[in-house]
């Protein structure tokens, strides 16, 4: 594969390239690279459905399709949920935007680093964005009693929570999430973003759908690409109580969801238990792949309920040299995370995928992270670009708005004498450095690992309750290793006490501004700081068949 093609992601500032640029780029005929980077479900629709729809990719493209009232009544019938708690979106990203210009008013706090359109879109139409950083010494896990305590600081009007979040694959129990939910009844809108829930096996029934249909401020988003393995078709739907749900979906247009969406939801019906059985491979895959990954020298594994992983790069390897070495040298696309708020250039997200390819990626990762002189790959004195793809770009939007949105630009007062200046355009601070590793145990060739370098330390931040660092995960090995017992959750620490509801007539208190640059938020970092560092029915569609393997869509695909 040419070398060009790394330029790419270099013109990307959020996300990577799509697998068509990268085809178009590449020249070459025949299939584009092995994709460690698109975290959809390998094993769904099966390919007795591909060709089903092959068969039929005439009048599919041909023909308009339904309307997207029929094509949600169906989605509705078959997950056993009310049609009028429901909005289908072309994409969950759409329905990104609309709660943004519907249900946003004018602030929203989220953990980072997660999923970019959380970030991005607020600030792109001048919301203020408060961001709760996740640290690295405690894995990534959100908490949840912190989180609230920083909210409730920050005057925050709208939450946001990934579970599954996205990169990192961090998880929260139901039990727990509920209590937030109840916690957070003052603010103005809750959003749980369960787009990859459905390859989490914590527990039997993740999803908070049917608590959030019965909430005044709840919004919960779930994806249908992702699950089904389906992104070019671009549909996904959310959940909320009536009128919260209406409001969405009197916006959109009738003909918002297209012809393969409207095809593949009705024959979801019939395949059931063919999707049960891609998420039990999916989730057994999984566990495979950590384990072959954390055999790597270096290597750190984060525990993860999605379909995906976040490593850890050694110290001293560079992610963007090994995105771009993986990819001319061995076809593989991985998902490098300097661009994501809140994440490094020393992460990369990697997709679970079957055996067969991540026995390819482990063998690629062996030679590009160690080589014959089992050394980290460390980019060389003209190799490509020492600073991640989009992180400039991404920098300075929030370095010069400080998590205000783009509007705020030329508002934004000067700061109060004294204060520290914020930084330059471009430069953005770093996070923490990250805790010292101790060297693996077992080492690989004569030459040993670089110690880490003494890196500035930010201002001291709250640290949540100690982690005990990434699980190890049992993998094939001469010794056997003993497999830990489940630890159950820990019990919720309590929340603070939801401020009393304001009266009908009176409008809800608006934080006086952004906060100035370089002071930090009670409970985090500046923006600038965080960038370097029952009543309800069932109403099924009228003149269906039952579904056949479809549970509940608080359990959906869980049997199998």
């Amino acid at each position: 594969m040419s070398g060009n093609v790394t330029s790419l992601f270099r013109g990307t500032a959020a996300h990577s390239p799509s697998m068509a640029a990268l085809t178009r780029e590449s020249g070459e005929a025949g299939a584009g690279p092995v994709d460690f980077c698109i975290p959809c479900n390998p094993y769904f629709p099966t390919p007795a459905m591909f060709e089903e729809m092959a068969g039929r990719l005439r009048d599919i493209i041909t023909y308009y399709p339904s309307g997207a009232d029929t094509i949600t009544a169906e989605l509705c019938g078959l997950l056993e949920l009310p049609p009028q708690c429901v909005a289908m979106g072309n994409g969950s990203t759409e329905l990104i935007t609309w709660i943004d210009h519907l249900l946003v008013r004018d602030s929203l706090a989220v953990p980072v680093p997660t999923f970019g359109r959380w970030t991005d879109q607020p600030m792109e139409t001048g919301k203020r964005v408060d961001m709760f950083p996740l640290q690295e010494s405690a894995g990534f896990a959100l908490d949840l009693a912190r989180y609230a305590e920083f909210v409730r600081a920050r005057g925050t009007r709208t939450v946001v929570i990934c579970n599954p979040n996205n990169p990192d694959g961090g998880y929260l129990h139901k039990q727990a999430l509920v209590q937030f939910m109840d916690a957070m009844a003052d603010r103005d809108l809750v959003v749980i973003d369960e787009s990859f829930l459905e390859f989490a096996d914590a527990e039997a029934e993740p999803s908070v759908v049917r608590e959030a249909m019965l909430r005044p401020n709840v919004v919960v988003l779930r994806s249908l690409g992702k699950n089904f393995g389906l992104h070019g078709i671009r549909f996904g739907y959310l959940v909320a109580n009536p009128a919260l749900a209406g409001r969405v979906r009197a916006m959109l247009p009738k003909w918002n969801l297209n012809s393969f969406a409207e095809h593949v939801v009705f024959m979801l019906r019939d395949h059931g238990p063919e999707y049960a059985q891609s998420l039990h491979q999916v989730r057994r895959d999984r566990l495979e792949m950590a384990g072959r990954l954390s055999a790597l020298p270096g290597l750190t594994v984060y525990p993860s309920q999605g379909n995906f992983l976040f490593v850890r790069l050694p110290v001293g390897a560079e992610g963007t040299v090994v995105r771009d070495r993986m990819l001319t040298e061995h076809r593989i696309l991985v998902r490098e995370c300097g661009n994501k708020i809140g994440s490094s250039s020393r992460f990369l997200r990697l997709v679970v995928r079957p055996q067969v390819d991540v026995h390819r990626l482990v063998s690629g990762l062996e030679q590009v992270l160690y080589g014959s002189r089992r050394g980290a790959a460390v980019p060389g004195p003209a190799t490509g670009t020492g600073y991640s793809s989009g992180t400039a770009a991404v920098d300075r939007l929030v370095s010069e708005t400080n998590g205000a949105g783009m509007r705020a630009l030329a508002a934004q007062p000067a700061g109060p004498p004294g204060l520290a200046a914020a930084p330059a355009a471009g430069t953005g601070m770093p996070l923490p450095a990250a805790v010292p590793v101790a060297p693996a145990a077992a080492t690989v060739g004569p030459m040993p690992m670089p110690m880490p370098q003494q890196v500035p330390q930010p201002a001291p931040v709250p640290q949540p309750a100690p982690y005990p660092g990434p699980v190890p995960v049992p993998h094939p090995a001469p010794a056997p290793r003993p497999t830990p017992d489940p630890v159950p959750p820990p019990a919720p620490a309590p929340y603070p006490a939801p401020a009393p509801a304001p009266a009908a007539a009176a409008p809800h208190p608006v934080p006086a501004g952004p906060t100035p640059p370089g002071v930090p938020a009670r409970g985090g970092l500046t923006a600038a700081q965080v960038r370097g560092t029952d009543g309800l029915e069932s109403v099924p569609a009228e003149g269906r068949p039952a579904s056949r393997g479809w549970p509940d869509p608080a359990g959906m695909g869980r049997t199998g």
